[in-house]
C-alpha cells in the first residue's frame, strides 16, 4: 500500500497565485523524481468547528484559505529516496531562494502516513 506525505496550511488569499506558482514548480520536481501523485486542494467546505476543524488547526485568519495537499509514494523507502532527490535538485534550491514563501510556515501541519485501507472505483 502507498505511503503519503500530507500537508495542511493557511495561505493568504492575496498570495494564492504565488502559492500556486511555487506548488506547480515543486510538484513537477516531485513527479519527475518518482512521486506517484502530487495534489494541492483549496478549501471549499471546511466549517469552523467548535473544538477542531481545518480552520482551527492552521489558526485561519479572515483573509486566508486552507490548503490540503498530499504526495503519494510506493512505500516509506520510496518516499525517502524521492525526497532526497528533490532536496538535492538545484532547481528546488532555486525555487526556495527565488520565491518568497507566500504563507506562514509555522502554521503548516505535515507528516508521513502509511496507508491502512485503500479503495478505488476502478
Amino acid at each position: 500500500m502507498a505511503y503519503v506525505d500530507g500537508f495542511i496550511l493557511a495561505v493568504p488569499l492575496e498570495n494564492l497565485d504565488a502559492y500556486k506558482r511555487i506548488a506547480r514548480k515543486a510538484g513537477k520536481l516531485w513527479i519527475e523524481h518518482g512521486a506517484l501523485t502530487y495534489v494541492e486542494c483549496r478549501a471549499e467546505d471546511t466549517p469552523h468547528g467548535k473544538t477542531t476543524s481545518f480552520p482551527r488547526a492552521v489558526k485561519l485568519k479572515a483573509d486566508e484559505t486552507v490548503i490540503l495537499a498530499w504526495i503519494t509514494y510506493r512505500n516509506r523507502r520510496h518516499r525517502d529516496a524521492v525526497v532526497k532527490k528533490v532536496m538535492e535538485d538545484p532547481r528546488m534550491a532555486r525555487i526556495m531562494e527565488s520565491e518568497a514563501m507566500p504563507f506562514d510556515g509555522r502554521r503548516m501541519i505535515f507528516g508521513g502516513f502509511t496507508t491502512m485501507i485503500e479503495m478505488t472505483s476502478a
